[in-house]
């Protein structure tokens, strides 16, 4: 019998080893980038002996759809869907950029406009944003109006989206838009690899910091593969591969981070109504 149990054991372990571990990406990537997932996609199934699969999407919402569906284990979303979905989440990692689990909004402008020094220099004028689930490419400009007692809906003459941070960049530099909110680590990588862009722009304004886009899991993962992943992002420091894949998406690390992290993102959502 006990010969039999342990063979069964086995059976059921190596069953799930087969299956594959799902994860999620969204704009929080670069185009760039793209490629660079097949490289981390290797590393991670090396150290976690298991088929890593990523399924990218052009949306936040559709990203989350499909983790409360459980058609995804883990994604890499954004702060603002994080603490609106928080019961249904747990936090399995927060990037590490520039020594600390934290970024910035920027509102960029032209280069070539030298006058524009807040968000209200660009009354009446044409506005991008990220991703209506975005705190840095939405919800912080959005908020800026609040708090500067303008009407959100009328303030621009035409405002839309481009559904990733890089289009905003791009929008601004060619002169689709007059003015846009992307994620400030966006805008710092992009300036590294790609400075005849960023060089086309110019920031007017960065926000406070707030709580680095998150890797989180849905509620009802697998425990042990949960604790498994975590551990591999967060040890990536510690060998030469993961190392070097850190420095290619311009990150320090991995940390377990604190739900904390994402209070200031939740008071802006509390005050702002989700679009």
């Amino acid at each position: 019998m006990l010969i039999l149990f342990i063979a069964d054991t086995s059976a059921v372990q190596d069953a799930q080893r087969q299956v594959p571990v799902r994860i999620g990406i969204t704009p929080v990537f670069l185009d760039y980038q793209t490629a660079f997932l097949d490289d981390w996609r290797e590393y991670l199934e090396s150290q976690l002996q298991r088929p890593v699969e990523f399924r990218q999407r052009s949306t936040y919402r559709e990203i989350m759809e499909m983790l409360m569906q459980e058609e995804l284990d883990f994604a890499w979303i954004c702060g603002y869907p994080f603490v609106r979905f928080r019961e249904s989440l747990r936090l399995l990692a927060v990037p590490i950029y520039q020594g600390q689990p934290l970024y910035q909004s920027y509102l960029i402008v032209p280069e070539s406009d030298t006058d524009t020094q807040s968000i209200l220099g660009l009354r009446n004028k044409v506005f991008a944003y990220s991703d209506p689930d975005s705190n840095s490419g939405y919800l912080v400009p959005q908020f800026q109006l609040h708090v500067s007692g303008e009407d959100r809906n009328n303030f621009f003459r035409r405002s839309f989206f481009t559904w990733a941070h890089q289009k905003v960049v791009e929008a601004v530099a060619h002169g689709v838009a007059d003015g846009g909110a992307v994620d400030g680590y966006v805008w710092d990588t992009l300036a590294k690899v790609n400075p005849a862009l960023t060089s086309r722009t110019r920031v007017v304004m960065k926000s406070e910091k707030f709580g680095f886009p998150p890797l989180v899991a849905r509620r009802n993962v697998d425990n042990g593969a949960f604790q498994k992943v975590q551990e591999v992002l967060t040890n990536m420091t510690n060998d030469a591969t993961g190392s070097d894949l850190l420095e290619r998406l311009n990150l320090d690390g991995f940390g377990r981070g604190n739900v904390r992290l994402f209070d200031g993102i939740a008071v802006l959502a509390e005050t702002i109504p989700a679009p």
